[in-house]
């Protein structure tokens, strides 16, 4: 009697327990790749379905749509890139920071010149670059750091094509080549890049790619719950590199390659080892950046577009 009435006891758990599990769809920035590790990893140890989540991972069709589609209420959480989230809330777009992903830029300027040892060397250069504005700017702000006039180099839109240009020297310097992508996929090929951090030359540094979350959802406990287990998951990740990367190798066969392998390895310091703190005067100083450079019309206070939900659950 007491066996079956245990049996039964369980099974109400179990049942209420799975019944209870929240629905959470998460769009990703871009296409399922190393970047996404400690989210691949939290889903792997079955961290989301502790914290009573059902997590739906969603690759966009298109990388601008994420943020606007939890704008829209579409989805409950996106990835996307610190700077993006200055843009969206001088746009009004109802959209906080509610996690961080990777807590350092990746942006780099690089070349495969190795008399070039500065930026300073970039005087009378080809630069590639891809995205006008923010990026023009942070090169800008590169140049003057080292006493370089942005006139003084001949910047050329490679469309996308940073590696390819400058492995075909199309051009001497790309901008927006990725420390844990590109950088990597430049040595595969055999080459030995000169990397420059943008941060290590004016540019305030700021959070590579963020969670964010539609202003009126910010309280719901079920994002604080996923921020919680995606700690879970960096934490694994950081102490099983090889054996997360092997169960996402496995499970994303057609993304088993040497780059990827690389790139899992190299991103492992840039985690944020607690998604939800938010650090306040990264962000002021970065919305202060563009606002001087004119990229944003005026000053957004941080409380407006970017959250803390590090304290305990209440």
């Amino acid at each position: 009697m007491n066996k079956k009435l245990c049996a039964l006891l369980l099974g109400t758990v179990v049942t209420g327990h799975a019944s209870a599990a929240e629905d959470l769809t998460l769009m990703l920035d871009w296409y399922v790749n190393p970047d996404h590790a400690p989210i691949l990893v939290a889903e792997q140890i079955g961290a989301f379905k502790d914290a009573g989540l059902n997590v739906k991972i969603v690759p966009p069709s298109d990388p601008s749509l994420p943020p606007r589609l939890v704008a829209a209420k579409k989805a409950d959480l996106a990835i996307t890139y610190q700077p993006q989230l200055h843009f969206f809330a001088d746009q009004g777009l109802p959209l906080v920071r509610v996690g961080t992903l990777i807590n350092t830029p990746l942006n780099t300027v690089m070349t495969l010149d190795k008399s070039i040892t500065s930026p300073a060397g970039l005087k009378g250069k080809k630069i590639g670059f891809s995205v006008s504005g923010i990026e023009q700017t942070t090169l800008d702000t590169m140049l003057k750091h080292e006493g370089v006039s942005a006139g003084d180099i001949k910047p050329v839109n490679v469309n996308f094509q940073l590696t390819s240009a400058l492995l075909a020297g199309q051009v001497d310097a790309v901008i927006g080549g990725y420390r844990n992508i590109e950088a990597l996929e430049l040595q595969i090929q055999g080459k030995d890049p000169v990397v420059f951090n943008v941060e290590d030359y004016g540019v305030p540094t700021y959070d590579e790619l963020i969670i964010v979350a539609n202003s009126a959802d910010v309280d719901k406990p079920k994002i604080a719950k996923f921020l919680a287990a995606l700690k879970k998951g960096n934490g694994y990740l950081q102490a099983h590199p090889e054996e997360t990367w092997n169960a996402f190798a496995s499970g994303h066969p057609e993304l088993n390659t040497e780059l990827n392998r690389r790139a899992w390895k190299a991103s492992l310091p840039l985690f944020a080892s607690d998604p939800a703190k938010l650090d306040t005067a990264r962000y002021q100083a970065y919305e202060q950046f563009l606002f001087d450079n004119k990229l944003i019309k005026q000053i957004t206070p941080v409380e407006k577009y970017a959250v803390d939900l590090s304290a305990p659950a209440h």
